[in-house]
């Protein structure tokens, strides 16, 4: 799990959304993506199930590298409003899992519920050997380009997280105590709350930015510059008869 925080850095670039990505790529990231998925909806109800908190968060972690593969793949060319929409909409789902992982804290301390060490330790084996089979498709890609890089390291921090799950697990069954769950629960939390905030914050500013770029091409478009409205001559009356005379005719005092 420290290996994950280190990764900060890597965390972030791996909640980036991608572009022009080559068909050798695209075909490794659609495997990759189903795996996630696949991982996600079983994480996250056993998760319910077993009253663990660490195996939710890790299932939010999850979903985020399924959501961020799946515009990399399949929302990149619909346009950058598309884009900053579909990304702003992400940062909120994993928000709202957020918040349902804290919940799950509160409920689980008040109730005083120990969550089921056995079931930890084998779904936690299953995820691992999940994004170890990521890791494996990705191995060869890696070195392709940043893009390939970043999603490598996204599987490599998802491995550190399971590594972690595991080691709770361990200490839930021998202690008895559901405190390892909740801090390994709250640490894989903390770092998808924190991309999650940063994708928030980012697609936020870029629909801004796209809507001021657009008031100002209205802006442009309906008012002629101030050069060619000299060009054009003399004003016309607003009023029948009225006559105005040219600037070069006028009275200066």
């Amino acid at each position: 799990m420290a290996f994950a925080l280190r990764q900060a850095g890597s965390v972030k670039d791996c909640c980036e959304v991608r572009t022009d990505i080559p068909e050798r790529q695209r075909r490794v990231l659609q495997v990759v993506l189903w795996i996630n998925v696949a991982m996600f909806l079983v994480e996250f109800i056993s998760g319910i199930l077993a009253n663990s908190t660490a195996l939710l968060a890790d299932s939010v972690d999850m979903l985020g590298d399924a959501i961020v593969y799946g515009f990399s793949l399949y929302v990149v060319t619909r346009g950058t409003l598309w884009q900053a929409r579909t990304a702003l909409l992400k940062g909120s789902i994993m928000a709202a899992f957020g918040i349902g992982v804290l919940v799950e804290v509160v409920v689980k301390l008040l109730w005083g519920l120990v969550p089921s060490a056995g079931v930890m330790g084998g779904i936690g084996v299953l995820a691992l050997a999940a994004n170890g089979m990521c890791l494996a498709f990705l191995w060869r890609r890696r070195t392709d380009d940043i893009n390939m890089r970043s999603a490598w390291v996204c599987s490599l921090n998802d491995v550190a997280g399971n590594t972690a799950v595991l080691i709770a697990s361990a200490v839930v069954a021998i202690t008895g105590s559901g405190w390892p769950d909740i801090t390994v629960g709250l640490l894989i939390a903390a770092m998808f709350g924190t991309s999650a905030f940063s994708v928030i914050r980012s697609a936020t500013r870029a629909r801004e930015r796209r809507r001021a770029g657009g008031h100002a091409s209205v802006a442009r478009v309906g008012s002629p510059p101030a050069a060619s409205r000299q060009a054009d001559g003399p004003r016309r009356s607003r009023w029948p008869g009225q006559r105005v005379t040219p600037p070069d005719r006028r009275t200066r005092p």
